[in-house]
């Protein structure tokens, strides 16, 4: 069903907002990066005891399974029609805290292995662009330079690979911001007292809007994470 609706709506998103070149790359990029960020976490989960992630079926890399209707339909469609760019994020994997052999310190470790992904597959897609792409057709779609990147004069797979790039800088920047439910919450969930942890877990699924409010309301915020960010990886493939 969930598969049909993204179909329906990427067509919507064709005939009403004229989508460009760069949002359908992505919206392409996305989905593979968010799926790889939320398996990490549950094949970690695994591997430190907890073993729910794999009973849910969601140690795949087949998208349907791992489909969130609002944060993987929804919001990129509104982002992409408001042309501010696309995010958005998969089905969180389920992990059971209390079955994790340490689980103070592993449930860091199972945070924060999202945000290390993606921050690997943004290395290897710059290794990628600069190793294949000649040093001259590179300075002609200005990669690393502040002044913007020509897509067009790369080459399609190129094209390709440096927004992938791209999008797992993003991803990486805001899940590490130390808000919950983002992953980066998990080290000053690791600072709080163990008593206070109760009212902590208990609180914690009406947390999810938090991000997405300041987004809203401070957009421009969000400017003093992804740069220094972007900046990086601009410096990476120049």
């Amino acid at each position: 069903m969930w598969v049909a609706i993204g179909v329906a709506v990427l067509v919507l998103l064709v005939r009403v907002h004229r989508i460009t070149s760069f949002e359908l790359l992505m919206l392409g990029a996305l989905i593979p990066s968010v799926i790889l960020h939320e398996v990490s976490h549950g094949a970690v989960a695994l591997a430190c005891g907890d073993d729910t992630a794999k009973r849910a079926g969601r140690l795949t890399l087949n998208p349907v399974p791992h489909i969130d209707p609002f944060g993987t339909i929804i919001l990129p469609a509104i982002m992409a029609l408001s042309g501010v760019g696309i995010l958005g994020y998969a089905k969180p994997v389920p992990v059971n805290i209390a079955g994790l052999r340490h689980p103070r310190n592993q449930a860091v470790l199972v945070s924060l292995v999202g945000p290390a992904v993606n921050i690997l597959l943004a290395l290897l897609c710059a290794a990628a662009v600069k190793h294949f792409v000649p040093a001259p057709v590179r300075q002609e779609a200005g990669l690393g330079s502040p002044a913007g990147v020509y897509l067009s004069d790369l080459p399609g797979w190129a094209q390709y690979v440096f927004v992938a790039g791209f999008v797992n800088v993003i991803l990486a920047a805001f899940n590490l911001i130390p808000l919950p439910p983002l992953d980066g919450s998990a080290v000053l969930e690791r600072l709080l007292p163990r008593q206070a942890l109760p009212h902590y877990y208990r609180l914690r699924p009406f947390t999810i809007f938090i991000p997405l409010a300041v987004v809203v309301l401070f957009p421009g915020a969000l400017g003093h994470v992804f740069s220094p960010a972007l900046s990086w990886f601009g410096h990476l493939v120049a």
